[in-house]
């Protein structure tokens, strides 16, 4: 009952917030005939702007909150695991699109940075300009040094796609590793600590992670890249070990990428945006422009550039038992973030227009050794006795179909992950080369080895596979 008063309460707000957000459009758009007339209403429209980014804040939250009540009232029951699957695909693809609208603003800007032209027929207050061609149009685009003379009205800001990116990513993380701790999040074999504690240790972390990085920026190691680039280094692994030494594998690898992302999302917050406010109010008001502000905005942005790729191998990793399932899982993170990076700084000068055809290369052959080093044993051991079908199917149904049935038994799963089920013999052969992956190779399932395989039993599984894995 208390769900459902929550419900009615919070969409009744819900809508109250979203009549606002149509009056105060109104309102702006009579300023702005206002401003367009030469009345000097620029005050008004600030406060308009920012009442419109609090109004939208407001109905982010009451949105969650109606989330929480829906969870409240079906909890327990059948419906359960069916709204956290749906919000996982909502969620999911909220961030994915984010995702791509902001990473594809960061390699966008980056490449044109690198690819200006900065000597020929350009004007003294500018830094560079470009023609480009694209969807069947010309464009032409200047790069102004600091400012242009006069700022336009219509200015436009690229800030919300991070923003939207991280609070989705955060839920997402929430929905399927926090509201599941005891399943996704804690190995039990890796460090047995309570689920609060977990969750507490993944937020702080982010924190910690940002406040390192940004004393880092502000330091004078910032005019060292070299130096800069080995600390940084350095701090990722410090981190990728300790997530591998705290979470589950998967869950560590999520933890990185939320990591990097927050520090992403934090330098568009803190720095990038203030600094280009910074500069917008000054050019407005005729005073002496700051340029270290435009500088520090763009050391930023290009940290965030280089952060991209390993955050995108992050977010499909754990379709990938091969990496966070290697016994130092950890060391095929950094492996893999490093040869990432340096594909993405390969692609960077050659934007430029500068020679560094080693980049590549070398970046090849850091990921191949990270592919090289988890690769599973030349020979894992001998069958010398014919396996039976009977004994790996009391292995299967005993540790497996507590998750992996049409009707799970699991305290947490539902439904069968992935749709993937074992109740028949059938079931069971067509997953074999599924099974010998997760099973053999990686020993990533079951999950967290909750239902306590043996050695013994994984080398039964094998057997039988390499044996044919006949049922008869």
């Amino acid at each position: 009952m208390l769900a459902i008063i929550l419900l009615i309460v919070l969409g009744l707000i819900l809508v109250m917030l979203t009549v606002i957000t149509y009056y105060l459009r109104t309102v702006f758009k009579q300023y702005e005939a206002e401003d367009d007339a030469g009345a000097d209403v620029k005050t008004k429209k600030e406060g308009i702007a920012n009442s419109q980014d609090f109004v939208y804040t407001a109905i982010i939250l009451v949105s969650v909150a109606m989330i929480g009540a829906v969870y409240l009232y079906v909890k327990g029951t059948p419906w359960e695991a069916h709204l956290m699957e749906w919000l996982n695909i909502l969620i999911r693809l909220m961030h994915i699109t984010f995702g791509i609208a902001w990473i594809g603003a960061s390699f966008y800007f980056v490449f044109l940075e690198n690819a200006l032209n900065r000597t020929k027929d350009v004007r003294d207050e500018l830094a560079g300009n470009l023609w480009a061609v694209h969807g069947g149009g010309f464009y032409y685009l200047e790069k102004y040094k600091v400012a242009p003379k006069t700022i336009p009205k219509h200015l436009h800001w690229f800030k919300y796609e991070a923003y939207f990116t991280w609070l989705s990513g955060f839920c997402l993380l929430f929905v399927v590793y926090y509201f599941n701790a005891t399943a996704l999040l804690i190995d039990k074999n890796v460090l047995n600590i309570a689920p609060v504690t977990g969750i507490a240790i993944g937020v702080v972390s982010f924190v910690v992670a940002w406040i390192i990085y940004d004393l880092l920026c502000k330091s004078t190691l910032i005019k060292k890249p070299v130096w800069f680039t080995l600390i940084g280094v350095a701090v990722l692994v410090g981190f990728a070990y300790f997530y591998s030494h705290v979470f589950s594998g998967r869950a560590a690898y999520i933890h990185f990428g939320a990591m990097i992302g927050s520090i992403m999302v934090a330098n568009v917050f803190f720095v990038i945006i203030p600094s280009q406010k910074a500069m917008v109010k000054a050019a407005s008001n005729g005073l002496q422009l700051n340029p270290q502000l435009g500088k520090n905005a763009l050391n930023r942005s290009l940290h965030n550039n280089y952060f991209t790729l390993p955050v995108l191998f992050v977010m499909i990793s754990n379709h990938f038992p091969t990496t966070f399932g290697y016994e130092n899982p950890w060391l095929i993170l950094i492996i893999i973030s490093l040869g990432t990076a340096g594909v993405k700084h390969y692609l960077n000068l050659k934007e430029k227009g500068q020679i560094a055809i080693w980049v590549l290369p070398i970046s090849v052959v850091i990921l191949l050794a990270g592919a090289f080093i988890s690769a599973p044993a030349k020979d894992p051991g001998a069958c010398n006795t014919k396996i039976e079908f009977s004994e790996v199917n009391a292995i299967v149904q005993e540790r497996c179909t507590s998750c992996h049935s049409s009707k799970p038994t699991d305290d947490v799963y539902k439904a069968p992950p992935n749709g993937v089920v074992y109740d028949t013999p059938d079931d069971i052969v067509r997953k074999k080369d599924l099974i010998m992956q997760r099973v053999v190779v990686t020993k990533t399932m079951p999950q967290n080895n909750k239902t306590n395989i043996t050695q013994k039993e994984r080398d039964i599984i094998r057997c039988w596979i390499e044996q044919g894995a006949s049922v008869k």
